[in-house]
């Protein structure tokens, strides 16, 4: 566990969109550079496809494009979270992991209610820090797509 006192936790924090997330370190298996994924038919546009991960099929999810952001625009510079939620492992893809940040429960901000912010729902929460930055904490259970639509 990476509970290292009472209220706090690691995270692995890194960028969209010039946005900031993270995601609890204890769902993250590894950090790999981009390859290229094998195109799924019928899946969602944010499933960018699937990647071999040492003899494990890996659906590999666009964060940006699932946020409400946009498609990421490819390049070999973006990263590919290897994540495990509930007995599955997906790829999320992001634009860079910038830190593994320690926050304290405590801090954590509920999300505004604003309609218009189309990631809202899949944030649970906000973590402010002194120098204005803003981390927003990604809820991977609502963020991944039904087992049925990529299992399937």
């Amino acid at each position: 566990m990476s509970h290292n006192a009472i209220g706090k936790n690691d995270v692995v924090a890194f960028k969209l969109a010039d946005q900031d997330f993270c995601i609890d370190i204890n769902l993250v298996r590894e950090i790999r550079g981009w390859s290229p994924t094998t195109a799924l038919p019928h899946a969602p546009s944010y499933v960018k496809g699937v990647i071999n991960l040492r003899g494990s099929v890996v659906t590999v999810v666009d964060l940006s494009e699932r946020l409400g952001f946009g498609p990421t625009e490819l390049s070999p510079r973006h990263v590919v979270i290897i994540a495990w939620h509930e007995g599955r492992v997906v790829g999320l893809l992001a634009d860079l992991v910038s830190d593994i940040v320690t926050i304290d429960q405590s801090t954590m901000q509920p999300v505004p209610d604003i309609a218009s912010d189309p990631s809202r729902e899949f944030i649970t929460g906000m973590i402010t820090f002194d120098d204005g930055r803003i981390l927003r904490k990604i809820d991977l259970a609502q963020l991944l797509p039904a087992p049925e639509m990529v299992d399937g």
